[in-house]
């Protein structure tokens, strides 16, 4: 008999952590060697454990799951990444390819379905749901760059410029350059829309 598939699992809601880890423990070639609650602790985890899958959420405290895929392909850690999330936006998935993320399933799906994703990405396969792959072509490309997706985020707590300065080491006017930067590129009049149309679109 071959060895199981080892994975990691990321997610922050606990009670969705133990379904998943329970539904996976039902498999006889798989096996769950670690559990983490926020996207660092999973990054330290996979770098120790060296697992073959690590399942990820979207969003989660710290490090998100996307940015933790981005983390593990810069690093070239030999895991491959699904991610498991409520979010059916096709800007999710659109980073989660660019950060060469092998799988992406919403929490909807059957369980046989994330079980037979893990088997597949395993041996190499990609799998992505056509209805949401097809969503993402129509959607285009993300325009945000990285720091208008930081002030952005900021932004979307309430932080006055001088604070979001503050906290990515910037001025005031650098800050307010990015919003409005972001605001044309999101046709949006103001932050609050522009918040609002990347979270929909999922580049946020």
């Amino acid at each position: 008999m071959s060895d199981p598939i080892r994975i990691i699992i990321a997610e922050d809601q606990t009670l969705v952590l133990g379904a998943i880890a329970a539904l996976l423990a039902l498999e006889d070639d798989l096996q769950v060697i670690g559990r983490a609650g926020d996207g660092d602790a999973a990054l330290t985890m996979v770098r120790e454990l060296r697992p073959d899958i690590l399942l990820t959420d979207v969003e989660m405290p710290g490090r998100s799951g996307i940015e933790l895929a981005h983390a593990i392909d810069a690093e070239k850690l030999p895991v491959r990444v699904i991610v498991v999330t409520t979010y059916a936006r096709p800007g999710y998935l659109t980073r989660a390819r660019a950060a060469n993320v092998s799988g992406y399933l919403l929490k909807v799906a059957p369980a046989d379905e994330l079980v037979s994703a893990i088997r597949a990405v395993h041996c190499g396969g990609i799998v992505i749901p056509a209805d949401l792959a097809e969503a993402a072509r129509k959607a285009g490309v993300d325009p945000l760059t990285d720091r208008e997706r930081d002030v952005l985020r900021l932004a979307e707590e309430g932080m006055p410029n001088r604070d979001i300065g503050d906290r990515l080491g910037l001025s005031t006017g650098t800050v307010r350059n990015y919003l409005s930067e972001a605001a044309s590129k999101l046709y949006a009049a103001n932050r609050i829309e522009a918040v609002r149309n990347a979270r929909a679109k999922g580049w946020l």
